[in-house]
């Protein structure tokens, strides 16, 4: 009883809330991409918030040894176990709110067709309501579709911590870095279903509530088949596969890199010892990695169609924060190694 009312009293709250939670992660994005393009600006006075700033991002070998403050640069890690958490249960959640509302969109669309038939599209009130409920339906799976890509991204970041780096033991990162980590991973896959997060908490408080009433054995059981799964993405917009095939294109070259990185450490013999990187994007530019991870967010908001604010934001904050740290990057390269290619770029081919 006391588990019914908590559930209730926190429904309440979310209702109350609305669009509260999305107003509050665009405000979260801007405040965490501001300060970064405030550094950017090209006024006197600005040099020690630029320098502060920097302190922050950096880490691992372009962080000052004397620096305070930090933590292991293998805490990475630490991100990417609260993304598949965090990224899992919104997934599953949206999935299942996905599948109740499935068998209304398709009546839905079958009512649709059938009135625009018989009534020669005479009953706009009736169509324009199905029509809105099959793209509200449409919108939903296109986020199920999102988290997938999302959960794509922090398995494969999860895995190149544990397999393909090998973190010096003295290697750092400042804490403040730390914290916009597990911000961003705890942001990130709320921003790809925000819109929804009131109703989908609505339905599996909903559903928690009906298994604590009626037990296991009395629970309806819903009838599943591959069907199910399978058509709701058959029906995604043109503009979604071409978003993921951006995303995958990311992917495949943010891992080639990182593998890259990652062998380096085997081709020397000491530990705090650097060489320079080639192959694959490094050929043409100084931070591939993230280059690529700014296409595989690129690929993530094509695929929503760039109707949300809030990826749009999401994706103002990735391209400003990677494009700050590959500029401390470029600088370093240049500073280590007298024969570092000229013609390297620090993040964007051909442009900067």
């Amino acid at each position: 009883m006391r588990l019914l009312i908590m559930l209730q009293i926190i429904h309440l709250r979310m209702e109350e809330l609305g669009l509260g939670l999305v107003s509050l992660l665009r405000i979260a994005w801007i405040a965490a991409t501001l300060p970064i393009l405030v550094a950017w600006l090209p006024l006197p006075g600005l040099g020690w918030f630029r320098r502060t700033l920097l302190g922050f991002a950096r880490r691992g070998k372009i962080l000052q040894s004397n620096t305070k403050l930090t933590v292991p640069q293998r805490f990475f890690s630490h991100f990417y176990v609260v993304a598949i958490l965090w990224t899992t249960i919104l997934l599953a959640a949206v999935w299942c709110y996905a599948i109740k509302m499935l068998p209304s969109f398709i009546e839905q669309d079958v009512f649709s067709t059938i009135t625009s038939h018989l009534t020669g599209g005479s009953h706009a009130f009736s169509l324009n309501k199905s029509l809105s409920t099959r793209e509200h339906v449409s919108n939903v799976w296109l986020s199920v579709f999102l988290l997938l890509l999302m959960e794509a991204q922090v398995l494969r970041r999860f895995y190149e911590t544990i397999y393909v780096f090998d973190y010096s033991p003295s290697a750092r990162m400042h804490i403040f870095g730390y914290l916009a980590g597990m911000f961003f991973y705890t942001a990130a896959p709320l921003s790809l279903c925000c819109t929804f997060a009131p109703e989908v908490f609505d339905f599996m408080k909903n559903l928690v509530a009906e298994f604590i009433v009626k037990g296991k054995d009395r629970m309806s059981k819903p009838e599943f088949n591959i069907w199910m799964f399978v058509t709701p993405f058959l029906r995604l917009r043109w503009y979604t596969w071409i978003g993921a095939a951006i995303f995958f294109w990311g992917w495949v070259h943010q891992y080639r890199c990182h593998e890259i990185l990652g062998s380096l450490r085997e081709k020397t013999e000491k530990l705090e010892e650097y060489v320079i990187p080639y192959g694959d994007w490094f050929e043409y530019v100084s931070s591939p990695h993230y280059s690529a991870e700014i296409v595989i967010y690129g690929g993530i908001l094509v695929a929503s169609g760039g109707a949300d604010l809030s990826l749009w934001l999401l994706f103002a904050f990735v391209v400003s924060n990677l494009v700050f740290a590959a500029t401390e990057t470029q600088r370093w390269y240049l500073h280590k190694f007298d024969d570092y290619p000229s013609n390297r770029y620090a993040i964007f081919p051909f442009v900067y």
